[in-house]
């Protein structure tokens, strides 16, 4: 299978296809519908208690205005109550001064009120399915049109994305209309909020909305929209969280999703390219210039520990870079007979994923296999993992061994001290420290999904996946059978940081800031990113894309950054 990466050595892609197939064969609230479907009780007993509801015959348990159905959703909150009073009873703030001012109002005055507040009501009651006719045209009056206009058709404030109309769905073509085009991120915060402020009917009401604009195969929006939804559903559903958390929390260690992350690995530029700048790094540090011979002269032994390889395409990518190495030096004579100066070791831990060690024998396997057909002396340990024999003695490093520690996309799902008093995420990193090594590579999702707030999670989940997939379209077609499990894998991520809470809440995305505070106060002193490699990152993302000006890779505070117009998707540094 060809990556569509090349450039510099041998298509990895090319030959690993081979090697990997034999591996993988084993705060405006949101309030307009709200507000329609409200009942006027507090009007009722302030300004229309001689005034009955309108039957309107279609929904007649509309006509009751103590339906629980209908009472769901009046749970508002006291700002949005004062502000309803203030504006229905002619800015009088308090419930003596409107009754004074009703008391002083002429007789036929009070008669034009209740004929405007009968209209109102039949607004209110009236189920407009399309959302477009939220304002009320029905009430003359120019003050009270234009204040229910703003109460019932609150604005979005410069929408990250207008969902655009497509032929497959109606709900796509009802979000396009006009003036009443819907932002989903709005609806997504709001349900958010609601759930923040524990106002659950209001927040069953929001989803149900972000429903009926959402669209699993519309546009990124639409379908990272539709994740979210029943990510928020799962989290509304019954309070039986133990249970549905767990089962939320299963999912990622299935093989299905083991497969779409490695897809996910395999197709992404930006995943696949934060694996070639990793190792890039790493070999940084041993040859300099990757264009240059290897400094200093010598054999070296590298061992690198990673604490979960995945399905090993990084070791793919860098026993090919090795291989490369090794030709330089020879070409510049360092050679020694038929020694080869660059040597890989590789300890990893037993997985939890499906298939546990035998399936990190498969891969172990492949790898050998890769290694003698390229000239690489390859060797390759599985350990239990216990964070009391994280040491050198421990991980069987060498006294000759160059120590290289490789946390890639592995080191968000540690728990950290907001999980647990134990925080076993800064305390692998000390006892990584402990072990000094020659390099330490970090590759994460530039997301924050660990200690944010639920509101502050839920939208940068929504604006994250949202830039991601939208990449997709560059490089995956639509209806790829590829992507569609790609997707399915994001969905279940979504779905954890969304509705998992505590230990349940498996990937604890943190931005890249907080990475670099974590490292520091471990000890670690961060890497500068040499011009070579930043510039050789950038050949290799034009070639595999084909030159898409959306991908851009970039230098960002010491770290090397991969993104999608303008969002950062993954980012690696290095540190010592």
């Amino acid at each position: 299978m060809s990556s569509g990466f090349s450039g510099g050595y041998p298509d990895y892609f090319n030959i690993s296809g081979r090697s990997m197939s034999m591996m993988n064969n084993q705060h405006v609230n949101y309030r307009s519908d709200m507000i329609r479907k409200r009942p006027l009780v507090e009007f009722q007993q302030q300004h229309m208690r001689n005034v009955k509801p309108r039957a309107y015959g279609y929904n007649n348990h509309r006509n009751n205005i103590s339906s629980p159905e209908v009472s769901s959703v009046s749970n508002f909150s006291s700002s949005s109550q004062q502000l309803q009073t203030e504006r229905f009873s002619h800015g009088y703030s308090g419930k003596q001064q409107q009754q004074q001012q009703q008391q002083q109002q002429p007789m036929e005055n009070r008669e034009v009120e209740r004929r405007m507040l009968r209209e109102l009501e039949k607004e209110l009651l009236v189920d407009d399915e399309e959302g477009e006719n939220d304002a009320v045209s029905a009430v003359t009056d120019t003050n009270y049109s234009e204040t229910l206009q703003k109460l019932l058709n609150p604005v979005c404030k410069k929408p990250e994305t207008k969902i655009p109309s497509t032929p497959t769905t109606s709900s796509s073509s009802s979000c396009a209309s006009s003036s009443s085009t819907v932002c989903l991120n709005k609806l997504i915060s709001d349900a958010a909020e609601a759930i923040t402020d524990g106002r659950l009917e209001i927040a069953r009401e929001l989803t149900t909305r972000l429903n009926q604009y959402s669209n699993a195969r519309g546009t990124p929006e639409q379908r990272v929209g539709c994740y979210i939804a029943s990510a928020l559903r799962a989290r509304l559903r019954v309070k039986s969280t133990v249970e549905q958390q767990s089962s939320s929390t299963i999912e990622l260690y299935k093989k299905d999703h083991i497969v779409s992350t490695q897809l996910l690995y395999d197709k992404s530029p930006c995943f696949k390219l934060a694996f070639m700048a990793a190792n890039k790094l790493i070999m940084q540090t041993f040859c300099g210039s990757m264009s240059g011979p290897v400094q200093p002269e010598g054999e070296f032994n590298i061992h690198v520990v990673d604490f979960d390889i995945g399905h090993a395409l990084q070791y793919v990518y860098l026993i090919h870079e090795i291989a490369a190495a090794c030709r330089i030096n020879n070409r510049n004579g360092n050679s020694n007979g038929n020694r080869i100066p660059i040597s890989l070791k590789l300890t990893t831990f037993k997985d939890f994923g499906n298939g546990g060690v035998e399936r990190l024998k498969v891969l172990g396997d492949g790898l050998k296999s890769l290694a003698n057909k390229l000239g690489v002396l390859f060797n390759y340990n599985v350990l239990e993992f216990r964070l009391s024999d994280i040491s050198k003695q421990g991980l069987l490093v060498a006294n000759d061994d160059v120590l290289v520690v490789n946390f890639a996309f592995k080191l968000n799902k540690f728990p950290d001290e907001s999980v647990s008093m134990e925080n076993l995420r800064d305390a692998l990193l000390r006892r990584v420290k402990g072990m000094s090594p020659a390099v330490v590579t970090v590759a994460e999702q530039d997301l924050n999904t660990n200690t944010a707030s639920f509101m502050a999670r839920v939208n940068d989940v929504f604006g994250y996946y949202t830039a991601l997939v939208d990449s997709f379209d560059a490089t995956i077609g639509r209806e790829s059978v590829e992507r569609v499990r790609i997707e399915e894998g994001l969905s279940r991520r979504i779905g954890n940081s969304v509705a998992c809470e505590g230990r349940e809440r498996v990937e604890r995305c943190e931005v890249f800031g907080k990475w670099r505070a974590r490292m520091r106060m471990a000890g670690f002193d961060q890497k500068p990113v040499s011009r070579v490699t930043v510039d050789s990152l950038v050949s290799k993302v034009n070639s595999g894309t084909r030159g898409n000006p959306g991908f851009t890779v970039k230098e960002e505070s010491g770290g090397v950054s991969f993104g999608w117009l303008g969002r950062s998707l993954t980012i690696v540094s290095t540190w010592d």
